[in-house]
């Protein structure tokens, strides 16, 4: 068989941690291709180079043509791929994730089935909103009119401090600049933030679907885990660009100061941890390729053995 042309596969071990990395990157109308271990991003301006290996997320938006050799590349380096909608709002569908280890996500599958274990982790969720309180012992209702209290309160304080005239969240996903223009603004940093979110949780090998809070979308997970950031992320960034009045692209201008506030990493970092911590489980790498064979009374026994001969 012929050999097949370009570098090597790289070793998964080999390859930067999701945390390690910067967080995401939004292309729309160019061609992305690959030379060599680098993603090459084409427009009318020209030509960037980018080592694919270092980015979290690519966001593919509207106007984007991807040949076959640049997904290639980006399958092998774990890069999470986003298709969004215009102006990165919407999630069309998505790329393969970085882990092939399953652990993490039998474990939240443990979790999020169980009543008692499932509001545990909610528990824990809301305690990381408010780390000066004792939420043990809260119910489900009372979490959520806390934190919908919390939320109108930094929504109040962040107009007050920008001058922003505050109604109220609006949001038409299927008609974006019927929005005014902090609802423009926030409808953008929040779904940069889902964005990032998303490729740390696929990550991992969780599942963006098993909410602890949110249910009912495939989503839902990513909505938990993003809401405990909004507040000191993208809620500030949002009514910062809505107050000024030289922004010709609320939309760009916005994500723009969310990756300028992604680029040191530490949110991923941060989002990493928390992930670890809310599933119990002590941060470790998930990135091994491993299989098993269940079995009902020893756990797992090893893959790729004739059990014929045993039995």
């Amino acid at each position: 068989m012929d050999e097949i042309s370009g570098i090597k596969k790289p070793e998964l071990q080999a390859l930067p941690r999701v945390g390690d990395r910067i967080t995401f990157l939004y292309v729309e109308h160019a061609k992305v291709n690959r030379q060599d271990g680098a993603i090459t991003v084409t427009d009318s301006r020209g030509i960037i180079r980018i080592p694919a290996a270092i980015v979290g997320v690519l966001l593919f938006g509207p106007g984007t043509d991807v040949t076959h050799r640049a997904m290639e590349l980006i399958g092998d380096t774990g890069t999470s791929v986003v298709w969004t909608g215009e102006r990165g709002v919407r999630n069309y569908a998505h790329g393969r994730a970085l882990s092939h280890n399953t652990k993490l996500l039998i474990k939240q599958a443990e979790l999020v089935s169980n009543v008692r274990t499932r509001i545990s982790v909610a528990r824990k969720m809301y305690q990381i909103r408010f780390e000066n309180e004792d939420v043990s012992n809260l119910t489900m209702q009372q979490l959520r009119g806390r934190e919908g209290a919390r939320v109108r309160s930094i929504y109040r304080k962040e107009s007050k401090a920008t001058g922003v005239p505050w109604t109220g969240r609006e949001y038409d996903p299927n008609d974006f600049a019927g929005g005014n223009p902090i609802n423009q603004a926030l409808s953008a940093a929040h779904t940069a933030l889902y964005g990032l979110v998303y490729s740390v949780i696929v990550a991992l090998g969780l599942s963006p679907g098993l909410g602890f809070v949110h249910t009912g979308h495939d989503l839902s997970f990513v909505y938990d885990i993003a809401d405990l950031y909004k507040a000191d992320v993208t809620i500030p960034i949002a009514f910062k660009i809505a107050s000024k009045l030289d922004v010709n692209n609320i939309g760009r201008e916005t994500r723009l100061a969310v990756r300028d506030a992604f680029v040191d990493g530490k949110i991923m970092e941060k989002i990493t941890r928390d992930l670890y911590k809310l599933m119990g489980e002590g941060e470790q790498e998930v990135i091994a390729d491993l299989i098993n064979l269940w079995d009902d009374k020893e756990g797992l026994v090893e893959h790729g053995v004739s059990y014929e001969e045993f039995s």
